[in-house]
C-alpha cells in the first residue's frame, strides 16, 4: 500500500511541475533563409502621446537655429536619456499636434515619420528657406515605449532606443518571463486609430519570427499570463511539487491519526 501511495505522489508531483517545454523559447525546425519574409512592413502611424525627435540642419546655421527647440543640455544634467527626451523632444498633444519653434503647431496624428518630415521640409521651403540645398530634416520616434505586466521579473513601462523592437527584445529588457509565466500565450494589447486590438503570440514556437506582430509598436501593452501550475501552488520543479504534496499528505495523515486517538 505504501509503495502504491508513494508512486501516486511521484506521478502527481511530476504532473504539477512546469516542464522544460513550457520554458524553452523558439522551439521547432529552424527557418531557412528562403522561408523568411519581411515582417510588419506597414509603416507606423503616429498617435497621441508619442514623442518625436526632430532635427533641422543647414549650412546657414543662423537661419535654422530659430526652428530648433532648446535641448536638455542647457538645464539640469541629472536624469536619464528618456527624461531628457521628454523635455527636449516633441510630444503629440491630445489634438494630434506638435509645436515647433517659429513654425507653430503642426498636425501629425495618423502620419508616418516620413510624411511628417516631408511636411516640415515643405513648410520650411515655402515660407522660410526657399533656396537652401543644404537643408536637412530628420524625424524619428524617441525610442519604442511599451508597458509589460504579469509574470515578468521587471514589470513596468520601458523605452528601448531602437527603430524596431521585437517581442523578444521587450521580454529580455524586462528581466525575462518568470518560471510560471505562460510563454505560449503572450498577449499584446494595442491602441490604434481604429480602436483597441489584442493579439496572442507563442514564444515557444520558432514560427513566431514570421508573425506580423513579432515586432511591437509604440505604447503596446504586453501581458504575461500565469500558467495553471501557479494557481495550483505545487511548485515550479518536480522536487518542489513532491515536497508540497508530501507536506499536505503528512498533514492529512497526522490529522487522521489524531482523530482516531481521541
Amino acid at each position: 500500500m505504501k509503495k502504491y501511495l508513494f508512486l501516486i505522489l511521484i506521478l502527481a508531483s511530476l504532473s504539477a511541475c512546469v516542464s522544460n517545454k513550457e520554458l524553452t523559447y523558439l522551439q521547432g525546425k529552424p527557418i531557412s533563409n528562403s522561408e523568411i519574409k519581411r515582417i510588419n512592413n506597414t509603416p507606423y502611424k503616429l498617435q497621441i502621446d508619442d514623442i518625436l525627435k526632430i532635427n533641422i540642419t543647414s549650412k546657414k546655421a543662423t537661419i535654422v537655429d530659430v526652428f530648433q527647440k532648446g535641448n536638455s543640455s542647457t538645464g539640469s544634467s541629472g536624469g536619464s536619456q528618456g527624461d531628457q527626451g521628454y523635455f527636449s523632444d516633441y510630444s503629440i498633444d491630445n489634438y494630434g499636434n506638435i509645436r515647433v519653434p517659429t513654425l507653430g503647431e503642426i498636425n501629425v496624428l495618423g502620419y508616418t515619420e516620413i510624411e511628417v518630415r516631408k511636411k516640415i521640409e515643405s513648410k520650411l521651403r515655402e515660407e522660410y528657406i526657399k533656396n537652401d540645398e543644404s537643408l536637412f530634416v530628420s524625424v524619428k520616434l524617441s525610442g519604442i515605449r511599451y508597458t509589460i505586466i504579469g509574470e515578468i521579473n521587471q514589470p513596468g513601462t520601458n523605452v528601448i532606443y531602437q527603430n524596431r523592437v521585437s517581442i523578444i527584445d521587450a521580454v529580455a529588457s524586462s528581466g525575462d518571463i518568470t518560471d510560471v509565466g505562460n510563454r505560449k500565450a503572450i498577449e499584446i494589447i494595442r491602441r490604434s486609430i481604429n480602436g483597441t486590438e489584442k493579439f496572442t503570440l507563442d514564444l515557444t514556437d520558432v514560427n513566431v519570427l514570421n508573425s506580423d506582430f513579432f515586432y511591437i509598436k509604440p505604447n503596446d501593452i504586453i501581458n504575461i499570463k500565469p500558467l495553471q501550475e501557479k494557481s495550483w501552488g505545487t511548485g515550479k520543479t518536480g522536487l518542489q511539487s513532491l515536497s508540497t504534496i508530501v507536506s499536505v499528505f503528512t498533514l492529512i495523515t497526522s490529522t487522521i491519526i489524531l482523530a482516531r486517538n481521541l
